[in-house]
């Protein structure tokens, strides 16, 4: 289901419930899902991050529909945990960080059809911008996988 949230056709389907927008103007989230753990990716993890706005009124529906998808998560094969942060100030800014074992074992749980239909649990004024990463090593400062 979410490889296919960013085509046309099934982003008219989900406006309803959450817009999605790429957070990477050069690389997709569907693209990323495509990518297979191969050489360079074997035995890391991936993490999703996953940038939530929402109108100040919408915050309580948003952090319940969140809590929610969270619980499913849980649940699925390759996860390993997730943490939302919320921007300070009365901010309607939220960020997801999820950790999977792999990409393969976050796209089989997103393509699971009662994930799709959650959507609509989400008000619609908002909007996520879900994008994959992973550690990157930076000699002295920090390591990767």
């Amino acid at each position: 289901m979410i490889t296919n949230l960013f085509e046309k056709k099934a982003v008219a389907e989900v406006r309803h419930m959450i817009k999605l927008t790429e957070m990477d103007d050069n690389v997709t989230l569907a693209a990323q899902l495509e990518e297979e753990d191969g050489k360079e990716g074997r035995g890391r993890s991936v993490i999703l991050i996953n940038k939530i706005n929402a109108k100040p009124e919408d915050v309580g529906d948003v952090l319940k529909a969140w809590a929610e998808d969270a619980a499913f998560f849980k649940k699925k094969p390759g996860f390993i945990s997730a943490q939302l942060h919320r921007g300070i100030g009365g901010s309607g800014v939220f960020i997801n960080y999820a950790v999977w074992e792999s990409v393969e074992h976050l796209k089989q749980a997103l393509s699971d059809p009662a994930f799709g239909s959650a959507l609509v649990r989400y008000p619609d004024s908002t909007v996520a911008s879900p994008h994959l990463f992973r550690k990157v090593a930076v000699p002295g400062i920090c390591v990767a996988d």
